[in-house]
């Protein structure tokens, strides 16, 4: 059985699908890898090291499209990409497949069968595949880092001959794997850190990492299948908002993690907000990719807003390239652990997870939230 590693065509994209050492164990198994030349380099995992591990590097990229029949990848696929797939052949990658469902509908035309790793399901049994969180985890990471640079005062309280130095307060808005480790990483800095997010149920998990649980009663359901955060309705995010404000206003660091899957993020930091803010002020909005969680965010830049400094990063995880590259690969060399028996290719869409990852097979979409995104998006 052929398993492909494509290089990744986007600019802001430096992670590769499978690392050199996780490869040396599916080789050990029979399967046979072949990996696009130059597909590690920008995460820095060079040629030498894949065909040290038993990969065959190959310089073609159309052939190596064409010729597999297991191709992987970690970013969104482009359209000219999904062209040189051959039909019945598989991918497994981030797809986007509610904020880019014509993307699925070009995979379903092709006869290619699709596995979006956004989908794979937040269950015990899948933890090990689940890439979404091992991606957002380096990003909330990341995250904390970017305010720290930015910010013109310490992080921990600091006792000095010349006096002591109070610590930074740090609001983490948002408190799923990113927030969380956003909370985690903040307090090991020495910040005075507090949380927010519309699921009570996480209160004891920010509280167990050492932060104030900023609590905001809501008269509606909060959490969505999966355990995802679920969107408010437009008087639970105005009182939200209200709640919020003098917690924004008393922060040094704002982080922002909330969204929604194939829709705008929420709005949880006006510029009426921002406005109240400390001159020197950092808020790093994680959501900038989907409109953002900031009113002053834009994707990809840094903004001065009244002297506070909003930060709009994209693909955070794509910054720390070589452990993001590892776990993601571990995350889907678990995947296909599940899909191969024997050395071949075995799809039982009996099997929770194949089924809720699958997005398009023989020509059919089989997930319905993409069904209803396209129909939305024909009707529009």
């Amino acid at each position: 059985m052929r398993i492909a590693v494509a290089k990744e065509i986007l600019v802001n994209e430096s992670r590769v699908a499978l690392v050199p050492d996780v490869i040396a164990k599916l080789v050990k198994q029979g399967l046979e890898i072949q990996v696009e030349a130059g597909a590690g380099e920008k995460s820095f995992f060079f040629d030498g090291a894949y065909e040290q591990a038993g990969a065959k590097i190959i310089s073609d990229s159309d052939t190596l499209w064409r010729e597999t029949e297991v191709l992987l990848k970690i970013g969104v696929l482009e359209e000219s990409e999904v062209d040189k797939l051959q039909e019945g052949s598989v991918v497994i990658s981030f797809l986007n497949p509610l904020g880019n469902p014509a993307i699925v509908k070009r995979l379903a035309e092709r006869k290619v069968t699709a596995f979006s790793m956004e989908l794979i399901p937040r269950t015990s049994r899948a933890q090990v595949m689940d890439a979404l969180s091992s991606q957002a985890n380096i990003g909330g990471y990341k995250a904390v880092l970017l305010a720290s640079a930015a910010l013109p005062k310490f992080f921990p309280m600091l006792t000095t001959a010349a006096g002591t130095i109070k610590p930074a307060k740090v609001l983490v808005m948002g408190a799923g794997v990113a927030g969380l480790q956003a909370i985690a990483t903040a307090r090991r800095l020495g910040a005075v850190v507090e949380a927010f997010d519309i699921r009570p149920e996480v209160k004891e998990q920010v509280q167990s990492l050492g932060a104030k649980f900023v609590d905001v009663t809501l008269q509606e359901d909060t959490v969505a299948d999966g355990g995802y955060a679920k969107e408010l309705s437009e008087q639970a995010k105005q009182h939200t908002r209200e709640v919020l404000t003098q917690h924004v206003a008393a922060s040094d660091i704002v982080i922002t993690t909330a969204q929604v899957p194939g829709k705008k993020a929420p709005l949880l930091v006006t510029k009426e907000m921002v406005d109240q803010m400390k001159p020197g002020a950092v808020i790093v909005d994680m959501a900038a990719s989907q409109g953002g969680n900031c009113e002053c965010t834009e994707a990809g830049k840094d903004v001065q807003w009244n002297g506070v400094t909003i930060i709009g990063p994209v693909n955070l995880p794509a910054t720390m390239p070589v452990h993001a590259s590892e776990l993601y690969a571990k995350n889907i060399t678990a995947l296909l652990k599940l899909m191969i028996k024997d050395g071949e290719l075995n799809l039982d869409f009996e099997d929770d997870i194949i089924a809720g990852a699958c997005v398009s097979h023989a020509g059919e979409i089989r997930n319905q939230r993409v069904k209803d995104a396209l129909g939305v998006a024909v009707g529009s």
